[in-house]
């Protein structure tokens, strides 16, 4: 199969990207603003794998690049909800515009199917849980609305054009290659940093807040199964549990042997006070079975940060 990933070169796309890269042939683009290109270097050797270095706010260039593609994994985004919130004009150019840009190149090359990212930001902090895909979403952020419009935009070029859109509503995912240095960095490869360097990791609030963290190897997993099968629409991909920041930052201590006081700071706009997602309906639709409990996913996050951070 021809496989394009967008955002081939960040966080999760290289790490979809890897996976590919031993049975299909795909092309990366990424325009490399928050993507690294080390994360792929290692894949360039084979004669399978194309990088473009480029935009998908570039519409000729997708144009040029998708014909003939069997599928398109869209993760291509600016990921960050104070990002979203400092610049939100950039954020939508990327994230809507840009992803209507696939959608609309993706129906004229007549590519089958896109799986693309979204994110459980879009139901805000509402006090049901588990999140449910059917909850009426309540976005709290420009980054989370630029995700709700994505869906929206997936499925309307699914009902008039008949292009096949999944649209996977990420829960905090963290792994190996997830940018520690970034000023919007995720908690974990923060925490994980200052607690390698003997600091004290840093909190924003009370650190009750929870989260439902996804190591990368499960969103691989998820990527692969809804693009492999005939499902459709919107869903949950997490671990399908919760652990509180506190939590969070004591077993990543006991992992690495630091054990100290959080350094607590206000709590962040935007920032939603717990997640925790039913995974039932992508088990159900694709076989989505999550093989990452946090323990077993902190542990392989920390070895490979103690390899190549």
């Amino acid at each position: 199969m021809r496989y394009i990933v967008t955002g081939g070169a960040g966080f999760i796309g290289s790490n979809l990207s890897e996976y590919l890269a031993h049975n299909h042939d795909i092309t990366i683009i990424d325009n490399l603003a928050t993507g690294r290109f080390a994360n792929i270097e290692h894949l360039l050797d084979q004669s399978n794998v194309t990088f473009i270095k480029g935009s998908i706010t570039d519409y000729d260039l997708l144009m040029d690049v998708f014909p003939g593609a069997d599928g398109i994994f869209h993760q291509a985004a600016i990921p960050s909800v104070p990002r979203s919130i400092n610049d939100p004009i950039a954020s939508n150019e990327t994230n809507v515009s840009g992803t209507v840009n696939v959608l609309t190149a993706a129906k004229e090359c007549k590519v089958p199917k896109i799986v693309a990212a979204s994110s459980s930001s879009v139901y805000g902090d509402t006090p049901t849980l588990p999140k449910k895909e059917e909850m009426t979403p309540n976005p709290l952020s420009p980054y989370a609305v630029t995700k709700l419009a994505d869906e929206h935009y997936g499925r309307v070029f699914s009902n008039i054009f008949g292009i096949k859109t999944v649209f996977l509503r990420y829960f905090n995912v963290y792994g190996p290659r997830q940018d520690p240095k970034s000023e919007y960095a995720a908690v974990i490869p923060r925490f994980i940093t200052r607690l390698l360097a003997g600091d004290s990791p840093i909190i924003f609030g009370d650190g009750e807040q929870t989260r439902d963290f996804t190591f990368i190897g499960d969103v691989v997993q998820a990527n692969v199964k809804a693009m492999e099968c005939d499902a459709e629409g919107i869903f949950n991909i997490a671990y399908g549990d919760y652990i509180s920041l506190n939590s969070l930052a004591s077993s990543l201590m006991d992992i690495i042997g630091n054990r100290c006081s959080a350094i607590y700071k206000n709590s962040r706009a935007g920032d939603i006070r717990d997640s925790f997602a039913d995974i039932t309906k992508a088990r159900n639709a694709f076989g989505y079975f999550p093989a990452f409990p946090v323990e077993k996913g902190l542990r392989k996050t920390v070895e490979w940060f103690k390899e190549n951070e």
